[in-house]
């Protein structure tokens, strides 16, 4: 009975020292970054419950303005969003144009939702928005991996030694948008 429990307790051992252990999440102070001109092209998905849509996107942003052009992955284009910090402007490809103060009541009017295009603009470049309390980790580089800020839930995909993020998955309740960036560009 003995000799049963010796050797289970070094079966246990041996299996305990072949786990592989998770490294601890990294604490890095992570300070907003200033606003600054940048260009972006790539590839977004989409769910609001049961709706889901998948585009192509051009995004070019400079202090105060932005101009996001929507695609069909087929290159039709769908929607080109306009506009900076008093009046923004949503023009489709059939003609109907949509106006609003912000880009919140915009979406919110357009779409049904929401969307964080104000808070957006810092998080594809893996920051923190400014002026809003945020919860964030870091994956083994310090890069952030994980940013909780405005309600939405922000989670980064990295190449291999770069600082900029290739992929960010964005969640809020109901709501899920997954964005590509195949191009990055700052002017």
């Amino acid at each position: 009975m003995l000799r049963r429990r010796a050797i289970a307790a070094t079966a246990t051992l041996a299996l305990a020292a072949c786990a592989s252990v998770a490294p601890p999440r990294q604490r890095v102070e992570f300070v907003p970054l200033a606003d600054a001109s940048f260009a972006i092209a790539g590839r977004l998905s989409a769910r609001h419950g049961n709706d889901g849509v998948a585009a192509n996107y051009r995004w070019r942003h400079e202090a105060g303005s932005d101009e996001l052009l929507l695609a069909t992955p087929f290159g039709g284009a769908l929607a080109r969003l306009s506009g900076g910090p008093r009046a923004v402007r949503l023009e489709l490809a059939g003609g109907e144009v949509a106006a609003a103060g912000d880009w919140s009541a915009l979406t919110e009017r357009a779409l049904g939702v929401a969307l964080p295009v104000d808070g957006l603009a810092w998080w594809v470049r893996a920051s923190p928005r400014p002026g809003s309390a945020f919860a964030a980790e870091a994956d083994g580089s310090g890069r952030l991996e994980v940013l909780r800020q405005d309600g939405w839930e922000i989670v980064y995909g990295y190449r291999d030694g770069q600082s900029l993020p290739l992929r960010l998955t964005l969640t809020h309740p109901g709501v899920e948008v997954r964005l590509v960036v195949d191009e990055w560009s700052a002017p």
